[in-house]
């Protein structure tokens, strides 16, 4: 790449081809464009469920879903819905969104980028052109590209899961704000929605709400959309209840900083965890471990997850997904101290015992389907 662009040559990607394709096709066609570290998939699937479930065409595609070459013609009154990685957004100089959001900046692909700035400047790429701009106040780079934006004139509005903002949308709990100059002009609240549960999905659904905002779109309309949200494969995915035990898929929890969310949302947790560990292991995860009644470490890490977590937690070193699954499901049931929560949320890569944390999280679902019923079967969510 590096000797194409040095004589000259033009380095790009389909992403590209699709902006140029847009531009060429003379349509009124919306492009939403989505990125971040961590939540840029659910944001993005919850973004096209709000614009369908008001009965706009949309459609979703990118670095989820179907690759952008793929998708419908443009067409007037079309939105494109597009997840971006910072590897896309690295070949797609002419992107023009309607609205681009920027949910958070953290270490991540920092082999390819070369230092977390190079890599936070990729990020930021995505409101080079934008009409209007959606970032998080919940990080010091998100902070610093939000004072850019607003400084080149960009329609910025901030989100934020942690404190209020004085343009944009933030949550206190599972309450929405949509606000403006200071001034809350609308509510929402995410209270039982299953699919949106925890602070980090605040912030997505945050964000999501605040880009449809930024296209005209009415409030009371989009907010209504948030409780009919399946969400998400692997991600906080409520799989079944048995009785006063909620079974929850989070193998898209590949290290530390996903499984933290998953901690953070749940209380009463029989943990398993386990596979190919992230650099760092679980130690950053020491502040949520009252939290967790026992844990079931699998796979590669079990005996280094073992030594972490020492006296603080109860653990088995059940070795195997199905043996793991078997003992949280047993002793859950036996708690007596209202819901507890069977959580796969590894906090580790899958390959050493599966293929991709897709095949894991469908192991698991399989698993928690094919256990006995208890005194009250229900699908969860």
């Amino acid at each position: 790449m590096e000797a194409a662009r040095v004589h000259g040559v033009e380095v790009i990607g389909d992403t590209e081809i699709f902006i140029r394709e847009r531009k060429a096709s003379g349509t009124a066609a919306k492009v939403i464009a989505i990125t971040g570290t961590n939540g840029k998939s659910t944001t993005t699937a919850l973004t096209h469920h709000i614009l369908s479930s008001i009965g706009l065409d949309a459609v979703l595609g990118g670095n989820i879903g179907k690759a952008v070459l793929d998708l419908p013609p443009f067409a007037d009154g079309r939105y494109y819905v597009i997840e971006f990685s910072s590897f896309q957004l690295d070949l797609t100089p002419s992107l023009d969104a309607d609205a681009a959001i920027l949910l958070n900046v953290t270490p991540d692909h920092i082999d390819r980028h070369g230092s977390l700035e190079s890599y936070a400047a990729v990020k930021e790429t995505i409101f080079k052109r934008a009409r209007a701009a959606v970032i998080g106040a919940d990080d010091g780079f998100c902070n610093a590209i939000a004072e850019r934006a607003i400084a080149q004139g960009v329609q910025t509005f901030r989100i934020s899961a942690n404190h209020p903002v004085s343009n944009g949308i933030y949550a206190e709990g599972t309450e929405l704000f949509e606000v403006e100059d200071g001034a809350i002009r609308n509510r929402a609240s995410l209270k039982g929605i299953g699919s949106l549960r925890g602070a980090h999905n605040a912030q997505n659904a945050s964000a999501a709400l605040a880009a449809c905002r930024s296209l005209g779109l009415p409030w009371d309309k989009l907010a209504g959309a948030l409780a009919s949200f399946p969400g998400l494969a692997h991600r906080m995915e409520e799989v079944r209840r048995i009785g006063h035990v909620l079974f929850v898929n989070d193998s898209k929890a590949t290290n530390a900083d996903a499984a933290e969310r998953a901690l953070l949302s749940f209380s009463n947790i029989y943990w398993i965890a386990g596979g190919k560990a992230k650099e760092g292991g679980i130690t950053s995860l020491a502040p949520y471990f009252p939290k967790i009644k026992k844990a079931y470490l699998i796979g590669h890490s079990a005996e280094d997850f073992a030594a972490t977590l020492g006296q603080a937690v109860p653990y088995a070193l059940t070795k195997t997904l199905d043996r793991a699954v078997a003992e949280a499901a047993a002793d859950a049931a036996a708690d007596g101290t209202g819901e507890a929560v069977v959580l796969l949320s590894p906090a580790c890569a899958s390959y050493d015992q599966f293929p991709n944390f897709e095949v894991r999280g469908t192991a698991f679902r399989a698993l928690a389907e094919a256990l006995p019923d208890g005194p009250a079967k229900d699908r969860a969510g």
